[in-house]
Parts: C-alpha cells; sequence; structure tokens
C-alpha cells in the first residue's frame, strides 16, 4: 500500500478505535462486539509495522508498552493535591456551611454533590500537539506537594483519552495546555475476576479495590495494569496550575465534552436538608454502582466564591468530604472450616452466626492463613467484628471480648494432615501457606479439573461442578488426562446426562484439543504461571518439549519470568508425574504448540543514546521500539555507542557525541533505522 493511502487507511482506523474506545470506556454504550473492535485493532497494527514512519505516540495501539519500566520518577505538581476536610454528621456538616456563608458574604453559594470514589487520585497533563492536545505525564498524588511519574501506565487506561482535538478544545473554551485530576477506581467485576486468577495462579488474594487500584498503577508492567481494567473518573480541570473559572458544575460538564468520564452521580444542592438527602441515596444505592465508594465530596460551585473562601495549610475551606460509617457488624464465630485448593493450598475459612453488613447477610470470613488465626488469638466461639473488606470480601479484624460477649473455649489447632486425603501438610519456608503435597489428593484433582475445563482456559462448555464430581464419585477421571479417554457409553450413565448432551460435551472435550501451548500451560496449573506469562513462554518456546528442557537461564531470558516463576516450572516438569502427564495429553491428540515469536534484528548490535525531547516520540516510546528491533539503549554516551538520537533542548550528551564523533540522528532518522532503510548520513 502507497504511504499516502496507508496514512489515510491509518488515520481512519484510530478514529474509530478512538471513537469506540469513548463509548465502551466513558460513555457504557458500545455499538460494535469485542471481536469487532479486536479485528479493527488488529489491522491497524499490520499497517503500523509496515509503515513505522507513520507513527503516533496517542495511537490506540500505542497504550501498552513493552517491556517494564525500572522504576517510577518523582515529579511536583502544579498545584499541591490537597486533602479535604471530614464531616460524619448532618451537625458537622450544618457547621461548614454556616462556615461557608460567613466567609463568602454576599457572594453566591450553592454547592455540588459529588461521590467520594475509593480509589487513587491522580494528575494528568496535557500537551499541545498538532493543533490538539495530547497526553504528556501522569502523576500519582503522592505526598500532595511531589508525585510519581506513572505515564505509562495510565496511556493503558481506555477511559482516558491519549488525546483531545483542536475543535473540542475550541468547543470548550479550554487551551490546548491544561491538567485534568481524578480519581482512578478499580471495578469491582475486575477486582473479583483479578483474585479469581490469583488465585489460579496460587498466589494470595489482594484485600480490597482500592488497595488492588493504588498497586496495581504503581507495578512496573503497563501489560499487567491494561488487563486489570482500572476507569478514571474526572473531577477537577486546571488551567495554567489554577482550577477552570467556569465552577464545578461547568467544569464537569466541560470535562465531559473533553471526552472524559465524569461519574453521572451528581447533584446542584442548596442547603444541608437537600445535601443530606443525597448522602442517604448515595449510601442506600451505593451496593448497585459497580465500584467503591466510601462517602460524598459537597464542593461550593461558583468559582469566584472559592477564591474568596481559600484554603487552609491542608485543605481547600470551599469543599468537604462526608464519610460513610465504617460497614462492620459483631457476629460468633462459630467454626473454622479449612479447605484445598487446586494447588494443594489449605485455606481457613470463619463459620459465623449469620450477621447482615451493608445490605448482604454474611456467614463466611476469609481468615487468609494459620499465621492470620495465631495473630488474632481466635478460639472457636468468639465474638468478632467482621467487615466487608472494600464492600467484597467480608473479613475478621478483630476480636471483641467485655461483658456482653464473653471470649471462646476452644482452641483452634491447624490441622497436619489434608483434610480430603490425610496426608501431610507441609509449608515451604518464607510462606504463609500450608499444602498438602499427595499429587492424587481428590480436592487437587476436583479444583484441577474445574480450571483445566474454565473459560479462558481450554473451554469445555458443560463440564461444571456437578459433571466433576459425578466423574470423581464413578472414578472415570483420575487425571485430567483421562478426560480425553471418556466414552459416551460412560456419559450416558451418568444423572442429568442424556445422548445428546454426551455428544455435546464430548465435542467439546475434543474441540478443547487445539487450544494451544498457552492454554494447555495455564490447564497444568503451574504455580505463578497465569494467562500472560503462559502466552509470553508459548510464544518463546514454540512447544512443550522445548519448554521442558529450558534451563533456569533460558526461562528467565523471557520477559516476566523471573527466578520464582523460572523455579516454579523447573519443579513443576521435574516432577515424574507431571512430565507423564505432559506425555498422556500428548498421546491423547493435544496440541501443545505455538507460533514462535518472530524477533526483529533491525538493530541488532546497536547501542543508542536518547537526548532531548522528540517531536512524536516520548523517550520510553523511543526506547521500545529500538529495543523491540534487537537494538540496546544506554543512559550516557562512550566509545560504544553506536548513534546519539536527539530532539530539541539536547544536552551534553550532544556534546559528548560531537566530541567522540559519534553519529548523531533525529526521530525521522531513528524511524528510518526501525523501517530497515540505511542509516543517515
Amino acid at each position: 500500500m502507497a504511504e499516502a493511502a496507508a496514512q489515510k487507511k491509518i488515520e481512519k482506523l484510530r478514529q474509530d478505535l478512538r471513537r469506540h474506545e469513548h463509548l465502551y470506556f466513558v460513555l457504557d454504550a458500545p455499538e460494535i462486539p469485542d471481536a469487532e473492535y479486536d479485528k479493527l485493532m488488529k489491522e491497524l497494527r499490520k499497517l503500523e509495522a509496515a509503515h513505522p514512519e507513520l507513527a503516533s505516540s496517542d495511537s490506540p495501539t500505542q497504550r501498552v508498552g513493552g517491556k517494564p519500566a525500572e522504576g517510577f520518577r518523582k515529579a511536583q505538581h502544579s498545584r499541591p493535591m490537597l486533602s479535604l476536610d471530614n464531616a460524619y454528621s448532618a451537625e458537622e456538616l450544618a457547621d461548614w456551611d454556616r462556615r461557608v456563608h460567613e466567609l463568602a458574604g454576599s457572594l453566591p453559594v450553592e454547592y455540588t454533590a459529588e461521590l467520594k470514589l475509593d480509589g487513587l487520585s491522580v494528575a494528568l497533563t496535557y500537551e499541545s500537539a498538532h493543533g490538539g492536545a495530547r497526553l504528556a505525564v501522569g502523576l500519582t498524588r503522592g505526598d500532595g506537594q511531589t508525585g510519581e511519574d506513572v505515564t505509562s501506565n495510565i496511556r493503558t487506561i481506555r477511559s482516558i483519552p491519549l488525546s483531545v482535538s483542536a475543535e473540542d478544545l475550541k468547543k470548550a473554551g479550554v487551551p490546548r495546555g491544561f491538567e485534568v485530576r481524578g480519581e482512578v477506581v478499580m471495578p469491582a467485576a475486575a477486582f473479583l475476576k483479578m483474585n479469581e486468577e490469583r488465585e489460579r495462579e496460587g498466589l494470595p488474594a489482594f484485600v480490597n479495590p482500592r488497595n488492588s487500584a493504588a498497586g496495581t498503577l504503581r507495578t512496573l508492567d503497563s501489560s499487567i495494569v491494561a488487563r486489570r481494567r482500572l476507569v478514571f473518573f474526572a473531577y477537577f480541570l486546571l488551567v495554567d496550575g489554577e482550577y477552570f473559572a467556569a465552577g464545578q458544575t461547568a467544569t464537569l460538564d466541560t470535562l465531559t465534552g473533553l471526552g472524559f468520564r465524569v461519574n453521572s452521580h451528581r447533584e446542584r444542592v442548596k442547603n444541608v436538608g437537600q445535601m443530606m438527602k443525597f448522602i442517604e441515596n448515595a449510601e442506600k444505592n451505593r451496593t448497585t454502582l459497580g465500584y467503591e465508594i466510601d462517602g460524598v465530596v459537597l464542593k461550593v460551585d461558583a468559582h469566584t466564591t472559592q477564591q474568596r473562601l481559600g484554603y487552609t495549610g491542608r485543605a481547600p475551606r470551599w469543599a468537604i468530604a462526608f464519610k460513610f460509617t465504617a460497614r462492620s457488624a459483631i457476629s460468633k464465630l462459630e467454626d473454622i472450616l479449612i479447605t484445598v485448593g487446586r494447588t494443594g493450598k489449605l485455606t481457613p475459612t470463619a463459620m459465623l452466626a449469620p450477621v447482615f453488613i451493608g445490605g448482604v447477610t454474611v456467614s463466611r470470613a476469609t481468615l487468609h492463613n494459620a499465621d492470620f488465626i495465631s495473630g488474632l488469638g481466635l478460639k472457636i466461639g468468639d465474638y468478632v467484628k467482621v467487615e466487608r473488606g472494600g464492600d467484597v470480601i467480608p473479613k475478621i479484624v478483630e476480636v471483641v471480648s467485655d461483658k456482653d460477649h464473653p471470649r471462646g473455649t476452644r482452641d483452634f489447632i491447624f490441622p497436619s494432615q489434608c483434610p480430603e486425603c490425610g496426608s501431610r501438610v507441609v509449608r515451604a519456608e518464607g510462606e504463609a501457606d500450608w499444602r498438602c503435597v499427595n499429587v492424587d489428593c481428590p480436592a487437587k484433582l476436583r479444583e484441577s479439573l474445574l480450571h483445566f475445563a474454565s473459560r479462558g482456559v481450554m473451554n469445555i462448555e458443560g463440564l461444571g461442578d456437578a459433571a466433576v464430581q459425578q466423574l470423581l464419585d464413578r472414578k472415570l477421571v483420575q487425571s485430567v488426562a483421562d478426560l480425553y479417554s471418556l466414552t459416551e457409553e460412560q456419559l450416558v450413565d451418568l444423572e442429568r446426562f442424556a445422548e445428546k448432551s454426551a455428544r455435546t460435551l464430548l465435542a467439546e472435550i475434543k474441540k478443547s484439543k487445539s487450544a494451544g501451548l498457552a492454554r494447555v500451560l495455564m490447564g497444568l496449573g503451574i504455580r505463578f504461571v497465569g494467562e500472560r506469562t503462559a502466552e509470553l513462554l508459548a510464544e518463546e518456546f514454540g512447544s512443550i518439549e522445548a519448554l521442558m528442557a529450558a534451563s533456569a537461564e533460558e526461562l528467565e531470558r523471557v520477559e516476566e519470568v523471573g527466578p520464582r516463576i523460572s523455579q516454579a516450572i523447573l519443579e513443576f516438569f521435574a516432577d515424574k508425574e507431571n512430565r507423564h502427564l505432559v506425555k498422556r495429553l500428548e498421546k491423547a491428540g493435544v496440541d501443545m504448540t505455538a507460533e514462535k515469536k518472530q524477533r526483529s534484528t533491525e538493530l541488532a548490535g546497536l547501542t543508542f543514546v536518547l537526548t532531548g525531547t522528540l517531536p512524536n516520540l516520548t523517550r520510553d516510546e523511543a526506547k521500545l521500539k529500538i529495543e523491540a528491533a534487537g537494538g540496546k539503549t544506554a543512559g550516557s554516551v562512550s566509545k560504544k555507542t553506536s548513534y546519539v538520537v536527539a530532539g530539541e533542548e539536547a544536552g551534553s550528551k550532544l556534546d559528548k557525541a560531537r566530541e567522540l564523533k559519534i553519529p548523531v540522528i533525529g526521530e525521522e532518522g531513528l524511524l528510518a533505522m526501525l523501517a530497515g532503510k540505511p542509516a543517515p548520513k
């Protein structure tokens, strides 16, 4: 395709993808299915790869970087990100309202009521680019004065525009350089999915969505951030370090017009009565939102009144947070149940007298591990304070002991044998969890079968809890490999199975044979090997035989694979039973191969030093492109440097390059080399 035609097609695809991202991630109103969106994205990636000279950092394909970052630099905020004073009652709110009116004098006083999102505050800076504005920097709140630069992770959040058009800026009356502040949250559905994946990988579950959002945004690998489906809600707009002069309600409308997601649950209120009505409705409906809130924020609406009210040392006088009371209750610990998971992990669960917390009846709560139980000093019969951690997973936070709540009398002894099979349990050095050592433990097998068949792994429809339990009870399956030798005669003998359902399940099992190496690796249940790691391993080695023969050093060359993961892989394939399982799957016709990733070598053997500001690429983006093409980057110029890539305001590195007579190129020269063209003279 000619360059002009390619440029036109690429820009059309980018526009379409930006529109569909906005519909899906901002407006919750998708027009096309995920498969169609993926098809458009794949087409754009292919065209951009064929025409690297048309690269653009605000392309939808550039949301996720390649290799993990080495750390986050710190940067100062344009103006401090202050805390808010808190109110916990209508009386405290009335006192604040009175002070506002006293200080405002004759200026207008009305309020904007907004939900107080329980996430991580961030500041996004947009700079002028190509007539519009492009996302340049994303900072965490940090200590309020200085935050961490998490731009590469911010870019993966699809409710955040990578650019804003000149037309939208003009319509909104906003200059090309501006700042947006808001909250990054992890939706409840994404939180639950993430914890399910962590459990499958043998990792501990996260406690609540807020901590998960904060931890995710500070993850050094942006590909992990992208998979966790964080959401950004905007609530402040700043120009030249000052709040947008139109007032808070108009600011929220302006942000919506610029393409940002703004929380729809907001209202103009005039007095404490209206404030409390909004607060009561918010608390009543908080469980239906799909994300966490911990209160309501009230802000004086008029900008002129905000300026008159000003600030204390730590908070604006024109805003306050009304905090909901903690969702907790006291219940009696009736017993502790131990369950055995797919990896053999023994998980203790508190069995509680049913108690109503935040609209949900709670009768179980997580106890994490033996150390957690010991740390609380729990006894059977104790009264305990139970919280819905992040309003999702109930947890015990303390033992309650007073005249109305006597202590329990029965000590809990963590089992030294597996409750399912009676085998001994062990705890590895440095780990908190006890695990069953028996590879044939029925509980492990049951969970292994369910995991193997689950959507996203081998995707065997119809192989759910009831079917798996019957297969185990009849001893028809004693390994996941036995699934591939099941017959119609065996299945029709099971409850709720007729000839049609038996044939359907067998067809699903047969179809799973072609799932490929990455899915099989997930299905095998190797500790710490989740979806992303399995895909990277499959791309690197291409076959199960090559992976089984790999050394620790070879494994750790794979992106995201460190010593812990490599050791888990080596230990898994060192086990005779596991190797036998692989042979049986292979004999059954399960495809355990993958297309090896072809690595680009245009810049192999060359070392580049980046200096100054490039016209289109950020320094991180340029670095990733160089490394993806087989080149290396260095932080300083030396005789070993092949090229210095210089942009505007290049500093001492450029002088050093000239002194050592190192070739100096610009962004255009780098893109040409990436496209396989000769190095510029």
